[in-house]
């Protein structure tokens, strides 16, 4: 396929090149419609008990949201709620005074029914008139201006993302490259990859929902890969042409070796990130759906507009001198080698430390938390659980399948009030039937927070009851169960999928079921001082002035996943970097220590300039307003400095040393296994024998 796929380039490297800017093009394009389809906080999954209980909610008694003002240091005049209530579209308004008696909060309830431009025109029209009312302060907000706010951030923190990490990459290439024109080839594949992707989303996006941060995601991640993988061909094609080749010959040999290495590197990412397919958060599956689709269209633009870019001007690329086998990876490695023992304790051990405060991690939906604290939207949350906690705090929504006048509805709303941490339990009166017969509505306040441990302790206690009648329980606190439950019970699954397909990819390279084996723990350790880190800044709050964020005090219910999928897979990413340069010189020459050393030499500069660029990306996703997004770009760049650096300089060479030829080693059954269906260098021309090394007869040469 490489081989096709590359004289296509040379054939015709204009017309690939013209076809790859009409994708980026209509991406850009439908960019636009994209946005507009997107979700900041997208429904709970219909397996949810209470994404049920909301959409049957909304069937009873169908809302049209709410807008929320506080309103400090001044009442709020009569004739201000007159003018509210005659607003067309509004369906109430309400105001209550603070437990302290220094503010009013004013609810307006909006009509149901509304087309979207015409809600949205309603809601600015509402918010402005709150602003306008006569007070020392007054905040608005609510959750139809909490999603408005959440978009219009994240839509903000993509781009002042590239704006920052683009020019700073764009420069740092030049200078790993030696060259502008370089340097402008692996931007172009990762830009024609993410402008692929969006065309991907837009078209997903008219069959399921879509959430925002899908888009800052791919984008992040997409930018990352497509400069990993134009560092890795670009290079490899320099060397072969410091090797004498001509442009045709330099190509086939460059994607016969770093093309293959991309495709199966670009495969175990992706693998990685199907396995966010399983959680049914609507959130996390799109984050999948946007992940694979930019790992593999930014591997299709690797082996297809590169070469065709390479095609058309690699001959005014500079060649690269041959690799030395004594350059500074090399002396490294020997280093290492020597020390093996005392490296692999200390690095260990050193991971170890770094992972304990992982121990005390706490995981929870931060909500408006997520915000900055500037935030007026967030100040209004935090104002309305602090100072209207008895009347405007959300609650727990237990939907019965009873009638109201039901004898057993009293003792059982009695039951509810009695549960620890409750405030009150009430029925609401305006619902008593729909379509399915005679509903009985209560509404349970906890005490604390809205979505508090407390309310979610609640959730718990009234699902445990047994009245003698069906109940559903809902509201918001149940959400937070609900994801929290789903995510607990499916990554054991998720991880079994990244672990066993890892292995599997990983051996089908390597012939070995030593190496995958070590891989996969090197990683899980990496991994673990990645959350260790997240936990020390995020949920503790350490470095949070330098960072610009308020502690939430916990790290986000979803996000450890999110980046346990996505680091994995980049840390798989440079594995298959540096595996596929050691495999050569094991399969040409059958000394392991020669191979390790070769092979990190070969592959160093190449894994650490990829790391540093990759690094500079995420760390402008972590420049961003929205504290989730802070958590991903710098768990991220953290997990590829750890992995760049300690594992795959450190640690790879100490624990190959230790395990000599039997790194190489597989059982019988699977050797035939791997000699019939695995991935197989081509025979370099004067290879030695590798019968020389008797340990490794089990494996594929």
């Amino acid at each position: 396929m490489l081989e096709r796929l590359t004289t296509l380039a040379l054939r015709a490297p204009r017309r690939v090149a013209a076809g790859w800017l009409v994708i980026l093009v209509v991406g850009l394009g439908a960019a636009g419609v994209l946005f507009s389809t997107l979700d900041a906080d997208l429904d709970g999954a219909p397996s949810f008990e209470s994404a049920r209980v909301d959409a049957r909610l909304d069937r009873l008694d169908p809302g049209g949201g709410e807008v929320v003002a506080v309103v400090d240091g001044a009442p709020v005049a009569d004739d201000v709620v007159a003018r509210l209530e005659a607003t067309a579209g509004v369906a109430g308004v309400a105001t209550v005074p603070s437990e302290d008696g220094g503010a009013t909060g004013v609810a307006v309830e909006l009509a149901p029914g509304l087309g979207d431009d015409a809600h949205d025109e309603l809601v600015g029209d509402v918010a402005d008139q709150l602003r306008a009312i006569e007070a020392p302060e007054v905040l608005v907000g609510g959750e139809e201006l909490l999603d408005d706010e959440v978009s219009e951030l994240a839509e903000e923190d993509a781009q002042r993302a590239e704006m920052i990490s683009l020019p700073i990459v764009l420069v740092v290439m030049a200078i790993v490259f030696g060259g502008v024109l370089a340097a402008g080839l692996p931007l172009a594949v990762a830009l024609s990859g993410a402008g692929a992707t969006l065309l991907a989303l837009a078209g997903i996006s008219t069959l399921t929902d879509v959430s925002l941060y899908a888009v800052n995601v791919t984008l992040m991640l997409g930018i990352g890969l497509g400069i990993d993988y134009g560092l890795l061909v670009i290079s490899r094609f320099r060397e072969e042409r410091g090797a004498g080749h001509d442009v045709p010959a330099a190509l086939h040999r460059t994607m016969a070796t770093a093309g293959r290495t991309v495709v199966f590197s670009a495969a175990t990412v992706a693998v990685a990130l199907v396995a966010l397919a399983v959680f049914p958060d609507p959130t996390v599956r799109s984050l999948a759906y946007g992940g694979v689709g930019v790992v593999l269209t930014t591997m299709v633009a690797a082996v297809t507009l590169l070469p065709a870019l390479l095609a058309w001007v690699g001959h005014r690329l500079a060649p690269a001198a041959p690799p030395s086998s004594h350059g500074p990876f090399a002396r490294l490695a020997h280093v290492v080698m020597r020390r093996a023992v005392p490296v692999v304790v200390l690095v260990g051990v050193g991971l170890v430390l770094l992972a304990a405060p992982f121990r005390h991690a706490r995981f929870d939906d931060t909500g408006v938390k997520a915000l900055p604290a500037s935030s007026e939207t967030r100040r209004v949350a935090e104002a309305v659980d602090a100072r209207f906690p008895a009347v405007t705090a959300e609650p727990v929504e237990v939907v019965a399948d009873v009638d109201p006048g039901d004898p057993r509805v009293d003792a059982w709303v009695d039951e509810l009030a009695a549960l620890p941490g409750v405030r009150e339990a009430a029925v609401d009166e305006d619902i008593s039937g729909g379509p399915g017969g005679p509903v009985t509505l209560v509404h349970v306040h906890a005490d604390g927070e809205s979505n508090g441990r407390t309310a979610q302790a609640v959730v718990g206690s009234v699902r445990d009851l047994d009245p003698g009648f069906p109940v559903q329980v809902g509201g918001d606190p149940a959400e937070i169960v609900d994801l929290r439950s789903s995510i607990s019970s499916r990554l054991p699954l998720a991880v079994a999928i990244v672990v066993v397909a890892t292995f599997v990819l990983l051996f089908l390279m390597t012939g070995s079921v030593v190496v995958p084996l070590k891989a996969i723990v090197m990683n899980v350790l990496s991994l673990g001082a990645t959350f260790g880190a997240l936990v020390w800044v995020f949920q503790e709050g350490h470095l949070s002035g330098l960072l610009g964020f308020s502690p939430p005090g916990a790290l986000d219910l979803i996000m450890p996943v999110i980046i346990f999928v996505f680091a994995f897979g980049l840390s798989m990413d440079y594995e298959v970097f540096l595996l596929s340069r050691i495999k050569e010189v094991w399969e040409e020459t059958g000394d392991n220590d020669l191979a390790v050393a070769q092979g990190l030499q070969r592959s160093g500069r190449i894994i650490t300039s990829a790391a540093l660029l990759i690094v500079i990306v995420f760390a402008g996703f972590a420049t961003g307003e929205i504290v989730a997004m802070k958590q991903m770009g710098l768990g991220l760049a953290i997990a590829v400095v750890v992995d760049a650096t300690v594992v795959r300089c450190l640690l790879v060479p100490a624990t190959m040393k230790l395990m000599g030829h039997w790194n190489w080693w597989a059982p019988a059954p699977l050797a035939r296994l791997h000699r019939r269906f695995g991935l197989h260098e081509a025979p370099a021309a004067g290879a030695a024998a590798v019968s020389r090394a008797p340990e490794a007869t089990t494996t594929s040469a």
